[in-house]
């Protein structure tokens, strides 16, 4: 058997190895935050799976969760939890990954990762569905990966105008819910809420920072009646792993290694729905009527543009909803290669859940 992490081709999966017809599929990381919007989806999608395995830390084992409508026990994180499982999703933080993801492969299990551990691994493919979903079928190492939500909020709408037009270079700004900071990040908004209400602000220097002390949670600044231009970690010269990441990602999905991209992340006080804005410079001259048909028309995205009658998509619009909206479809004032574009989408559902449970389904069919 190959050891942990050895890179080993793997064929696909034929039918169940535990014998009963449907694939086993394991949600690793079932308790998080993420985990809880699989469920739900996975209640409310075809059912292609036997038996549905739910695994956690040790200290969630035990307890019982609802899926398609039957209450499954959790079991501890293992070796053993593997047993007899076709695929497994991970939503676990990277270290776990790291460790967790090579075992279940080396058992001869296909893992799909939503975390970051192996995203830029060149043997490990970052799939989309809607964009490259024969990538699916090339996994030497038993892995494929899940992009960033923040990218994963972008790229399927980007994906369809570079198929027509063909993309040279990206500008884009990020405004991401707290809730792509995990629980932490949802519990400071609120608590930060809590404490600046019926506060008099916004007059002096820092009266926000004041206002919640030490609270700003895995935040570097008050995200509170404030937005705060920094997502992730550090990394050279200045940017941000969020930053890296969205980059590096759009560069494999569309297989444009030198793509030129900037990007600045800046963090939002909303819950749930990551935006953007985007600027995106194309091989040839585009067309508003062009760009708007190929949204409308592209698999998992809606086109939601009339600003003359208020119409664009927000946060506030597209939580809990699976496509990637579109809207302030213009062309470049200086520029007819370009277009300019406000995309929004949910950071839990298509962000991470859906297009996880999306990727697993391909490797179902197979």
């Amino acid at each position: 058997m190959a050891g942990p992490g050895t890179p080993t081709p793997r064929p696909p999966v034929s039918g169940s190895r535990s014998g009963h017809g449907r694939p086993t599929l394991a949600v690793v990381g079932a308790t998080g935050a993420v985990g809880a919007v699989m469920l739900r989806i996975l209640s409310q999608r075809a059912d292609v799976w036997g038996e549905i395995r739910l695994v956690a830390s040790p200290r969630s084992a035990g307890r019982k969760l609802a899926v398609r409508g039957e209450e499954i026990e959790v079991v501890a994180l293992s070796e053993e939890a593997f047993d007899g499982v076709d695929v497994a999703m991970f939503d676990v933080p990277d270290d776990i990954a790291e460790q967790w993801a090579p075992v279940a492969a080396a058992k001869g299990v296909v893992v799909i990762d939503n975390s970051g551990a192996f995203r830029m691994d060149p043997d490990v493919p970052l799939v989309v569905p809607e964009i490259n979903p024969h990538a699916v079928r090339q996994r030497p190492r038993g892995i494929i990966a899940n992009p960033h939500c923040t990218t994963l909020s972008m790229i399927v709408a980007l994906g369809a105008l570079h198929a027509e037009y063909g993309l040279r270079e990206l500008v884009v700004s990020t405004y991401q819910a707290v809730s792509g900071a995990g629980r932490a990040g949802v519990d400071t908004l609120r608590r930060q809420l809590s404490l600046v209400a019926g506060t008099e602000l916004g007059t002096t220097p820092g009266d926000v920072r004041r206002a919640v002390g030490d609270g700003t949670g895995p935040f570097p600044e008050p995200v509170a009646l404030n937005v705060v231009p920094w997502a992730g970690s550090a990394r050279a010269d200045g940017w941000s792993s969020d930053e890296m990441q969205l980059r590096d990602e759009t560069r494999k999905i569309l297989g444009l290694a030198k793509l030129p991209v900037a990007v600045t992340c800046v963090r939002v006080p909303v819950v749930t729905a990551h935006a953007l804005t985007v600027h995106a410079r194309f091989q040839s001259e585009v067309t508003v009527a062009g760009a708007r048909e190929i949204i409308a028309t592209a698999p998992g995205v809606v086109l939601f543009d009339n600003p003359d009658a208020g119409e664009f998509p927000t946060p506030a619009d597209v939580v809990g909803t699976d496509p990637t909206w579109v809207g302030r479809v213009r062309r470049a004032l200086d520029d007819p290669t370009a277009l300019e574009l406000f995309v929004c989408g949910d950071n839990l559902r298509k962000g991470a859940a859906l297009n996880t449970a999306q990727i697993a389904e391909l490797v179902a069919a197979e």
